[in-house]
């Protein structure tokens, strides 16, 4: 059985312990039958009663009849499981159709037909199927649904076999599963126009010096094996030897989404809490970044990076990108609390390079990451940084503000250093804080990488 599309598999039957497994199928009918099956035969026995003893025989045989005859059925069933979709947003429903096919030359009995599904998912569907001719098939369908992302196994698919006095009850296996992955929610962001930019951030393609694209004016020396074409003749004239016109192409700028996953940087769980909201934000930015034609990435605070094509680590042109998202998002799906307890391994991926646009969702930090987190402006076009209040997300809703007003001195240490950082709070909605880091971002980039213009407000 294969995830997305049909998958094939028959049903396997235990051939070792025979008579065990025969005699363990027995239902409460048969176990009922053959204990007064053998209960009248001592009795016959006991009072010398034949005709007894042949009641006695046949209560006994007939459950053992049935057994045996269920045991040896050899039905050829074919069973397929196709997901749609096999990729699905948390909390919302995907169906799973299922199709069982009669392969053999025998009409099939009642049967009925069960998958394994994680508890998560809901209950564990049940089918009861009618006689199947030879050649026929039988299609059902059920619908899981989870809040929690995840990657959830469904099956193996299992069929039960009666026989039509209901005395024997077999359960036989397929052998494969497939996979449903739920991966998180993503909401759609305005398409703002990302103003206020140093290099890196804005549209999805910059200029650079190639072998191929439009021509640039500046002109550079002649070598060996450019094509005479393109010999800059007022040029070549000025300087006294041959020029030849420099050629530029399209670059994707780049964009690095850091995902703070520290266990201690965020409280609770469960779809909503602190967490669960960041990494559904760096989903949807990373969606809406592809979509505008930037190359992304996603990195935590580990330092590993997704989906880590050729030596930057970046989804670049050669990758689709719907390839790139499938891949950060089936990273996503299962991503959880790391062990670390600071920034520094992201830091130095980070410093490593020009990163282009840096949108960094972070826990709660301490003095001394905070300053971590600043530094990484440097390597940056662009920085723009939510920042999820513990405090507010431990507390009830409408608790009040955080009296040590810690959160307010960490936003005001990472726009010092030039950061566009924002405060999340409890509940807050994506769409209009990427619409806020916009309106901030117009005045914040100076040649000091501090603060100019209007107040970045949290």
């Amino acid at each position: 059985m294969a995830s997305g599309g049909t998958g094939r598999g028959e049903a396997e039957r235990d051939e070792r312990g025979g008579a065990r497994t025969a005699l363990a199928g027995l239902t409460t009918r048969g176990r009922s039958f053959l204990a007064a099956g053998i209960a009248a035969a001592v009795c016959a026995y006991v009072l010398g009663q034949p005709d007894l003893l042949r009641v006695g025989l046949l209560l006994a045989a007939l459950p053992l009849v049935c057994a045996a005859v269920v045991y040896r059925t050899r039905y050829r069933v074919s069973g397929s499981r196709r997901l749609a979709p096999a990729r699905v947003p948390a909390g919302s429903e995907a169906r799973v159709h299922l199709r069982m096919d009669n392969v053999s030359r025998l009409p099939t009995g009642l049967l009925m037909l069960q998958d394994r599904v994680p508890y998560v998912l809901g209950p564990r569907p049940r089918f009861v199927l009618d006689r199947v001719e030879p050649g026929g098939r039988r299609e059902v369908s059920y619908r899981v649904r989870s809040d929690l992302r995840g990657r959830y196994p469904l099956g193996p698919l299992q069929l039960r076999l009666n026989d039509p006095f209901g005395m024997c009850e077999l359960t036989r296996s397929f052998s494969t599963y497939d996979t449903l992955t739920v991966v998180p929610r993503v909401e759609p962001l305005p398409p703002v126009p990302l103003s206020g930019d140093a290099k890196g951030y804005g549209d999805g393609r910059q200029r650079s010096l190639a072998l191929a694209g439009e021509d640039d004016v500046i002109p550079r020396g002649y070598r060996y094996g450019d094509d005479l074409r393109r010999v800059h003749w007022r040029s070549t004239a000025r300087y006294g030897e041959l020029m030849v016109r420099r050629e530029e192409q399209p670059r994707r700028a780049r964009c690095t989404v850091l995902l703070d996953t520290r266990a201690l940087a965020f409280r609770g769980a469960g779809p909503d809490s602190a967490f669960e909201w960041a990494v559904s934000a760096a989903a949807s930015v990373l969606v809406h970044m592809l979509e505008r034609g930037f190359s992304v990435r996603l990195l935590t605070d580990t330092g590993s990076s997704v989906p880590g094509e050729g030596a930057d680590g970046f989804a670049g042109a050669s990758q689709g990108s719907a390839d790139a998202a499938g891949l950060m998002m089936d990273t996503l799906a299962v991503i959880d609390h790391s062990d670390g307890t600071g920034l520094s391994p992201a830091y130095d991926v980070l410093r490593g390079g020009d990163e282009g646009l840096l949108v960094a969702f972070l826990g709660e930090l301490d003095e001394e990451q905070a300053a971590v987190a600043a530094r990484m402006r440097r390597r940056s076009g662009g920085a723009v940084a939510f920042l999820l209040d513990g405090d507010g997300w431990g507390r009830e809703p409408n608790a009040g503000p955080d009296p040590m007003n810690r959160t307010q001195e960490r936003l005001r240490m990472l726009r010092e250093a030039g950061w566009t950082a924002l405060s999340v709070p409890r509940g807050a909605a994506l769409g209009e804080l990427w619409r806020r880091a916009d309106g901030e971002r117009s005045g914040v980039v100076t040649a000091g990488g501090g603060t100019s213009g209007r107040g970045a407000g949290s």
